[in-house]
């Protein structure tokens, strides 16, 4: 079969002409969870019962959905969002003593948000740069072999940031 001959948009007229109206709603459901979320940082219920109303989705369903992905979330998280991964490597290499360290100067624990909105510390199995353990995640930005003076730079970074992120 040669590529060149696949009709696309005909298959795709094709795909629409049997899916029901109830299937496309639904297909568009994860795409605007994703868009909720990253215009308000978590997924608001006020903005899930309206997206509830426009796609003709219950509420519950909606719910179900959002709560089966690990990245969507329903509380509201801070600004920067620092990830201190606790894989074999990391914890070999002092992750713990590293989520200490940014639990004790932010006054939060794993899990929590800071009062001001400006930080959320979570941990994750693992991130998948075993070499460069450990390793802390702040935003988008992988760091590793986090020690005493990358720790500082870490929590200067964030107190820079503040509310307003990057």
């Amino acid at each position: 079969m040669n590529i060149e001959n696949i009709d696309v948009d005909g298959h795709y007229r094709e795909i629409g002409e049997v899916l029901t109206d109830e299937q496309k709603k639904k297909g568009v459901l994860i795409h605007a969870l994703q868009r909720l979320q990253k215009e308000h940082n978590y997924l608001p219920e006020d903005k899930l019962r309206t997206l509830s109303s426009k796609l003709g989705i219950p509420l519950a369903e909606i719910y179900s959905t959002a709560s089966f992905y690990k990245h969507f979330y329903f509380k509201p998280r801070g600004k920067n969002i620092v990830c201190v991964c606790t894989g074999t490597a990391c914890h070999v290499r002092g992750a713990s003593k590293v989520l200490q360290k940014i639990e004790d100067e932010f006054g939060v624990k794993e899990g929590q948000t800071t009062a001001d909105m400006s930080l959320t510390l979570e941990t994750v199995g693992c991130v998948g740069c075993c070499g460069l353990a450990p390793v802390v995640t702040v935003n988008d930005e992988v760091i590793g072999e986090v020690g005493t003076k990358k720790i500082g730079e870490i929590i200067n970074k964030v107190r820079t940031r503040g509310g307003e992120g990057e």
